[in-house]
């Protein structure tokens, strides 16, 4: 059984078997059966919109952290769901994020190239030497775009696809993101909230980029800033950045 209340997801696009959604953080991709989660609140939309009898397909295809706001597509069918899978893997999906991280960024912009593995039974990541046999290469490409020295807005595109990527990469080399205290952040951010699981940070997927699996046109889809950027107003203009 679904939760009681359960919210509408949030849809930038609904493209015959594709829906490009926008996430908020603290909220899973994916969860138990009967766990709030993106994928749920999806299959219960459909479900009542459609007027859909027994169980709703929905393939997804790639997942944001639970703290992580912003866009992400999920599919209708397992073709779909295939094709889309397959351009990820062959890396011709663009993934923009925006994070705010602590200090300030030198180079103004450049590539992070590190080995890190997922550490076993436990949900975080860490560097790792190259040699280490669960070593993985993780590569990403960013630039400033804008700072007051105390914090700093960053463009980040996303090489590579691995677990806690961004947060661990930032984290890695003192600049956290706001909110991640897993990677060494103590500030706070987001809605308040006392369950820890529901905690927000500020990394958001802002842009994503593919092509449609069944019409082979391009899709482009750029998830609008959460209210909770406003607290960052000076640094980020969110105003002027909002679309």
């Amino acid at each position: 059984m679904p939760p009681k209340n359960i919210s509408p997801p949030d849809i930038l696009l609904e493209d015959g078997a594709v829906f490009v959604m926008n996430k908020p953080g603290g909220l899973l991709t994916q969860g138990p059966p009967g766990i709030d989660s993106l994928e749920l609140r999806t299959k219960h939309f459909l479900k009542v919109r459609d007027e859909k009898p027994g169980k709703v397909y929905l393939g997804v295809p790639h997942r944001l952290d639970r703290p992580v706001s912003g866009v992400i597509t999920v599919v209708k069918n397992v073709r779909a769901a295939q094709r889309i899978s397959k351009q990820i893997e062959e890396r011709t999906v663009t993934k923009t994020y925006w994070a705010v991280v602590a200090g300030a960024v030198e180079p103004a912009k450049g590539i992070w190239e590190d080995s890190m593995r997922k550490v076993p039974d436990e949900a975080r990541s860490e560097i790792v030497a190259a040699d280490h046999p669960d070593a993985k290469l993780a590569k990403l490409k960013y630039r400033t775009i804008s700072t007051d020295g105390t914090v700093t807005l960053l463009q980040i595109e996303l090489i590579t696809g691995r677990t806690h990527q961004i947060r661990l990469q930032c984290g890695s080399r003192g600049l956290p993101i706001l909110g991640d205290t897993l990677y060494g952040s103590e500030e706070t951010f987001g809605p308040e909230t006392a369950d820890l699981r529901k905690r927000w940070i500020a990394l958001h997927a802002r842009r994503l980029a593919f092509e449609h699996p069944i019409s082979k046109q391009p899709v482009d889809q750029t998830a609008p800033l959460p209210k909770w950027w406003d607290v960052l107003n000076e640094l980020t203009d969110a105003e002027k950045l909002r679309d």
